[in-house]
């Protein structure tokens, strides 16, 4: 595997790790339970969300890895491969035991709950994944990559919903198309700043095939198409009163800021976890206020 050092300025590993970018994988859990609330089985959601997270580290390794190997991203200064002394070698295999031990807990936590029916739609989806960065051309560089993304983690909500033993209906659908369009928005917001490196290295992002502004205009759209998504999910969902109404207030507070000062994957994701904590404080609240 080779080791490509593009600038040998150090990367710590917190700087790497970037805490924010996992709100991706978190807040799926978090919209879970504020959808359905009393009837979430937390035993099963929590440990399956932490899987998910794990998961998702370790896809983010070998796409840093996949990146520096063909000449993408390697201005990133937050890379992994940065993390790991230029090493890309030891941010692949990083990569690897993340996606082991994220594998290893989901299976465990489906072993134990007995819903392995789950994997019949969960295993295409983490291969899928994995897809997205391994081999000469990666699904992350065809414009395939960009259908994965939203396929993906629209299949983490879906996921979260029924491992923690909610239905199949409507609130599942709007759920999984809003973290599909969530975690696209994210993606499309991340790709300007790339684009030289992408095209030079062949990889046919949608910023490389479309131009920045018009990638910046689809990422707002999908962002709050995705928070809108959420709102009308929970009017559908059994704490429409404590939860709808600050809901939909923050989130149009959040796509007009965002829509003022422009997408970036920082902003988005916490803009998106003020929302989702404040929504969680009127829930556990009311119940304190009016009784």
């Amino acid at each position: 595997m080779t080791v490509v050092v593009a600038d040998p300025s150090p990367t710590r590993w917190w700087q790497a790790l970037n805490p924010a970018i996992y709100l991706v994988s978190i807040l799926p859990g978090v919209a879970v339970w504020l959808l359905a609330q009393a009837s979430v089985n937390h035993e099963v959601l929590w440990p399956a969300t932490l899987a998910v997270v794990l998961l998702q580290h370790g896809i983010n390794l070998l796409n840093d890895a996949k990146d520096w190997q063909l000449g993408a991203d390697t201005e990133k200064y937050d890379s992994w491969v940065r993390a790991h002394g230029g090493s890309v070698r030891t941010a692949f295999y990083h990569g690897v035991i993340s996606l082991t031990v994220g594998g290893a807990l989901g299976l465990l936590v489906l072993l134990l709950f007995q819903q392995l029916w789950i994997l019949g739609f969960a295993l295409p989806l983490a291969v899928l994944g994995v897809l997205y960065n391994v081999g000469k051309r990666p699904l992350s560089y065809s414009p395939a990559g960009e259908w994965a993304t939203a396929v993906c983690y629209g299949g983490v909500f879906s996921g979260l919903w029924f491992v923690s033993g909610q239905p199949p209906g409507l609130i599942a659908l709007l759920g999984t198309l809003a973290f599909s369009a969530f975690a696209t928005a994210l993606l499309f917001s991340h790709q300007p700043p790339q684009i030289v490196t992408d095209r030079q290295s062949g990889k046919r992002s949608f910023a490389v095939r479309h131009g920045a502004d018009s990638t910046y205009r689809a990422a707002s759209l999908l962002w709050s198409l995705s928070l809108g998504l959420l709102v009308l999910g929970s009017w559908l969902g059994p704490q429409a009163v404590t939860l709808a109404k600050p809901l939909a207030f923050l989130s149009a507070l959040a796509i007009v800021y965002i829509q003022r000062i422009g997408p970036n994957p920082k902003r988005m994701m916490l803009c998106a976890a003020l929302v989702f904590l404040v929504a969680t404080g009127s829930v556990l609240l009311w119940p304190l206020l009016w009784t």
